[in-house]
């Protein structure tokens, strides 16, 4: 038979096995949005509950592109115009918030887009709580102090999530001032190619201007 500090290890191990590292409610994406035209996502939520947004366009001319949040009933929530980045928060009720990226003012650069969503008072946490409480309970084991292990497990899984999601924000940073140096460094080799070829072609038009000038072109008599 397990001693007790064993058996409570061996429990605190496999709650965090099936419910510390569980689908998280923080998501990100990244797509492509072709000149022209609009994307628009859905997400349903619950009422009480909160929705945060950030979005930054890592690729494509100007860097920009139009925003929107509307609510369940078709109320705009949130909107930007020609940004390259954007955090909106709203407290939500129960229906799909819609959210969209709009680049139909572009009818020539298509733009890569990065986006996360972080839901907060989803419900799933506390029920996932309650269930481990309830086994708990049904374990001999009454001198272990329940909530500090929950608070401290939590708490853990918490930080965790959000250097998950801090990291995953700078990845998107670090991703939109790459290509803006790619592109500037096509850019510099471009203007210098051009340089380059009009340097020749006036320094070729000069050195035959200055042989016109010196060649004797008077007839010759024998």
């Amino acid at each position: 038979m397990f001693p007790r500090s064993s058996l409570l290890l061996l429990l605190t191990y496999l709650w965090v096995s099936v419910y510390g590292f569980s689908q998280s409610l923080d998501s990100d994406f990244t797509f492509t949005l072709a000149p022209g035209h609009k994307e628009c996502f859905y997400q349903t939520m619950k009422s009480d509950a909160s929705l945060e947004i950030e979005y930054q366009v890592l690729d494509g001319a100007g860097l920009d592109v139009d925003f929107y949040l509307s609510s369940p009933n078709g109320h705009i929530l949130a909107s930007d115009f020609r940004k390259s980045d954007g955090v909106h928060t709203v407290e939500t009720h129960e229906g799909d918030y819609m959210f969209c990226f709009d680049n139909t003012f572009s009818t020539v650069s298509e733009k890569i887009i990065f986006f996360e969503l972080i839901l907060d008072n989803m419900g799933e946490e506390n029920n996932e709580q309650e269930e481990w409480k309830q086994y708990v309970h049904g374990t001999d084991m009454l001198d272990m102090k329940l909530e500090d292990i929950m608070d401290t497990i939590n708490s853990v899984k918490a930080r965790l999530g959000k250097s998950l999601q801090i990291q995953t924000v700078l990845r998107a940073f670090e991703a939109r001032d790459r290509n803006l140096q790619e592109s500037n460094y096509e850019r510099v080799n471009v203007w210098s190619f051009t340089n380059l070829l009009l340097m020749m072609l006036v320094s070729g038009i000069q050195v035959y201007v200055l042989r016109s000038l010196f060649e004797d072109k008077r007839a010759t008599r024998t």
